[in-house]
């Protein structure tokens, strides 16, 4: 019997890429696998942030010593960086069989094959040493979760604004109205000095300021991990060398002192989820935005926010060994090259489309757009493929979020695109996953709440 992690072929192959394998598929299959050969041992992983909160996620492995026990290695390494990127964390518990701790800490390490998360969860995000713990199931410590209302104060004058890697949104809200909104191409991440984004971001501010008699709070989002109003790391700012990036740090405190409002900056997802559950008026609300990466943010059942990451980029959904590599941590199969205007620049030579050169990416991807609307078969073929993926990847979330509803939003879902791909991922769930077809509800925000829906849920986000 071979020893290796079993790839399982999906019923629907997205057209342009034959080599996909889904995740999901995978981890069903070896827990099945494990469950029916009666010999499976627990595996339990726990993460603790900072703030000494722990997450815990219970599963099966083979015991140390059976023939398929090399099997467990491959298996418990996309967990745990799932886990990482979903939860976030400094300090991973691997309680199970010692060969998988073992090696999970071999590849979590300074110089392992994932040396980037060793580096990005630890010293970037929680500023602390990455540290892989090995031990028994029963050493895992216990759960310890919280959640916090966030969002929702939609009274007086207010600002929300969106910063996107092509673009930057802002809205002047009055009342929970947006009486006013505009969108500017940018190139924050080209851009080593600060400066330039305090010059952009102060801009957008005082053009939405100009639109109301008075400024009573400031909310945002953008791409990142932010803590406290802080971006700890965001690809906005990666162009920013590690000798500036204290400016980066304090560049929304600065803003607060400048404006004198309350001002409240979180990360993209976290605002598409809030401005999905209060357009749908529901909680359990997972939010997936297919931008110039993939931004993910998720509303719990009682309608608060976690102290998740839910950074969904960075999040394994496709483990065939030919899976394209993220440019930035280098790891393979990952959300953003899958959701967001990456996959379609990825997917458009198989598709017989010629990107055009010297232009910014959001005009790559009008140009794919419009491709689309003209009806070019390779341009269907690539939203066919993204939905197909996406309806896999839906499968995959819900076996770590508590699911209810889940909107598919941003750039990418503009046009006929955002319906190809609900059309496949629709398809792949009620054919593959007839469970989660029934009880979650997957739509894209009607056409109001997409344009603005966004901003004003920013603009919530401070109480006055």
């Amino acid at each position: 019997m071979s020893n290796e992690f079993k790839l399982i072929e999906p019923r629907f192959v997205p057209p342009l890429d034959p080599g996909f394998r889904p995740a999901v598929l995978a981890n069903h299959a070896f827990v099945k696998e494990v469950e029916e050969s009666g010999a499976g041992v627990p595996l339990v992983l726990g993460l603790e942030r900072s703030d000494g909160s722990i997450s815990r996620y219970e599963t099966v492995a083979y015991p140390e010593g059976h023939e398929r026990a090399e099997a467990n290695l491959v298996y418990a390494e996309r967990l745990v960086k799932f886990l990482l990127w979903q939860r976030g964390g400094w300090k991973v518990y691997v309680g199970g069989p010692k060969s998988v701790g073992e090696y999970v800490a071999k590849c979590y390490a300074p110089d392992g094959p994932r040396a980037f998360d060793y580096h990005f969860m630890g010293e970037d995000v929680y500023e602390k040493t990455f540290t892989v713990v090995v031990c028994g199931p029963g050493d895992v410590p216990a759960e310890k979760e919280s959640t916090q209302p966030l969002g929702r104060h939609l009274e007086g004058c207010r600002i929300g604004f969106d910063l996107g890697a092509s673009d930057r949104k802002v809205s002047a809200v009055i009342d929970g109205e947006a009486i006013f909104s505009e969108e500017v191409v940018w190139e924050p991440r080209k851009n080593t000095d600060p400066s330039y984004h305090y010059d952009e971001i102060m801009k957008a501010l005082k053009t939405a300021a100009s639109k109301m008699e008075r400024v009573d709070a400031i909310g945002g989002s953008s791409a990142g991990v932010y803590i406290n109003d802080r971006p700890m790391i965001a690809s906005l700012f990666r162009g920013v060398p590690k000798e500036k990036f204290d400016g980066v740090r304090s560049l929304f405190l600065r803003i607060r002192e400048e404006m004198g409002v309350p001002l409240n900056v979180v990360n993209d997802g976290e605002v598409t989820a809030l401005a999905g559950s209060m357009s749908l008026e529901d909680n359990g609300v997972l939010g997936i935005a297919l931008g110039s990466s993939e931004a993910g943010g998720y509303v719990t059942m009682d309608g608060n926010i976690t102290g998740w990451l839910n950074e969904l980029a960075f999040c394994p959904v496709d483990y065939s060994e030919d899976a394209p590599a993220d440019e930035w941590s280098g790891d393979r199969g990952v959300g953003a090259l899958y959701f967001s205007q990456q996959c379609v620049f990825r997917l458009a030579p198989t598709a017989g489309i010629e990107l055009p050169t010297d232009v910014t990416d959001a005009e790559k991807l009008k140009a794919v757009q419009t491709k689309l609307e003209e009806g070019h078969e390779g341009a269907v073929d690539i939203w066919r493929s993204m939905g197909y993926y996406m309806g896999y990847a839906i499968a995959h979330y819900a076996d770590f979020y508590e699911l209810k509803h889940v909107l598919i939003l941003g750039r990418c879902t503009s046009g006929s695109g955002g319906d190809l791909i609900l059309e496949g991922a629709k398809e792949v769930l009620e054919a593959e996953f007839p469970s989660i077809a029934a009880s979650v509800n997957i739509q894209l925000p009607d056409e109001k709440s997409r344009r603005v829906g966004q901003s004003i849920a920013a603009a919530s986000l401070p109480a006055i």
